[in-house]
Parts: structure tokens; C-alpha cells; sequence
């Protein structure tokens, strides 16, 4: 099912056809829609840099949608707390499982929320921090430090987090680094350029890995 799931989406950038993103949308009072210029921007960026054909379009799909496996790659931050139903869960690890990527980025205060709502979603496989040396940080742009470091929150050190199945990375999870708001519009959050295109270049790279494996 997995294999299958991965050549489809594949196949799609083959043929040209324009290759979809989305925002997941969760329960338990977070504000899951808090960064609604990162998506598209990082979309552009990547069309522009990394020769991807992703809609500009972003669409929303909730955690227990049939609808989740129509994407590639879905997206999910927030400040607060995070509630997935049983069906959720389900839906979730099946959607991972079989081809699907999971990018979760804490968009300062939804830390301990999401952990125990991973928990649930994969019991046995616990998150693992990603090396510097993964290839999520080579390709196409060098992080050889890891993930960068974009907004303050605890001024703790940024890591990305992972879940792991048969060799597949099938879920990040940045925590102290703020991707997202990196992504937004300069004037949103007043990042200098390099900041932003710091961000930038690592949401590149996360998809890159996603369309490439």
C-alpha cells in the first residue's frame, strides 16, 4: 500500500501535473490556521528554486478526512492545545503509513499537546531527533548545523524531531525554530532577508525529500 501511495504521488510530478499541499486542520482550540502566508509562499519558493509545480492554492483538509491521502505533504502548526479523535488517530497513522508525510511545526505552545497526541498516533515508534547529517539538512540547500534557528521562543536550541517506519521519515516535528512564521510575509513578523530565506531554503528542503522519496 505504501509503495503504491509513493509511485502515485510520484507519477504526478512526472506527468507534470501540479503537485498539492495542505494544511491540516485539528481539534482542541489551537490555531491551526495561524499562519496563513507560509504555505503559499513557501510554495512559490520552491517552484522558483527547486523545479517543483505546487499549486499556490492551499487547500485545508482535517486530520480525519478521507481526503488526507490526496497529499503528499500536509502541514500543521499552532500555539495551543491539539485533540485528535479516535478516527483521527486512525487516519493519521494509516495516511503515513502508506505514502503520506506529516511536517509539524510548533508555532510556539502547542509542544505539549502535540507529543502526547503523536503518542497516541504511533505507540511503538517514539520520536527520534533528527541527525545534522540526514539528508533532509543536505539537499538541496546545506544546514551542516541542522535545522536553523528563526524565532527566539525559550531561546533553546532548535531541533526537528522525527517518526520513523521502515527506513522513511514519515513525520517532523521542528520545535524551537518557528519554520512557519519564517515563511510568512516579511512584514508579518519584520524577519530580515536571511532569516526568511533561511526558512525558506529548509521548507525547500523538506519537500524536497518528500517528492524525492
Amino acid at each position: 500500500m505504501k509503495k503504491i501511495a509513493i509511485l502515485l504521488f510520484g507519477l504526478s510530478s512526472l506527468l507534470g501535473f501540479s503537485q498539492e499541499i495542505a494544511l491540516l486542520k485539528y481539534s482542541g482550540g489551537g490555531d491551526w490556521y495561524s499562519n496563513p502566508t507560509s504555505l503559499p509562499n513557501l510554495a512559490k519558493f520552491c517552484n522558483q528554486n527547486i523545479n517543483t509545480k505546487i499549486s499556490l492554492k492551499i487547500p485545508t483538509v482535517e486530520v480525519g478526512s478521507p481526503d488526507l491521502t490526496s497529499y503528499p505533504f500536509v502541514h500543521m502548526t499552532g500555539h495551543g492545545n491539539v485533540v485528535f479523535s479516535d478516527n483521527d488517530v486512525i487516519n493519521l497513522r494509516n495516511y503515513l503509513t502508506s505514502g503520506g508525510f506529516l511536517h509539524i511545526d510548533d508555532n510556539f505552545g502547542m509542544d505539549q499537546y502535540i507529543r502526547k497526541e503523536i503518542k497516541r498516533v504511533f505507540p511503538d515508534n517514539p520520536l527520534i531527533e533528527v541527525p545534522s547529517t540526514h539528508p533532509i539538512f543536505q539537499k538541496p540547500f546545506a544546514f551542516p548545523a541542522g535545522l536553523p534557528k528563526i524565532h527566539e521562543h525559550d531561546n533553546k536550541k532548535p531541533q526537528a524531531f522525527a517518526i520513523i517506519i521502515d527506513d522513511r521519515l514519515v513525520l517532523l516535528y521542528t520545535v524551537e525554530t518557528d519554520l512557519g512564521d519564517g515563511w510568512e510575509n516579511q512584514e508579518v513578523h519584520n524577519d530580515p532577508i536571511d532569516v526568511r530565506t533561511k526558512a525558506l531554503k529548509m521548507g525547500a528542503n523538506i519537500l524536497n525529500y518528500v517528492f524525492n522519496n
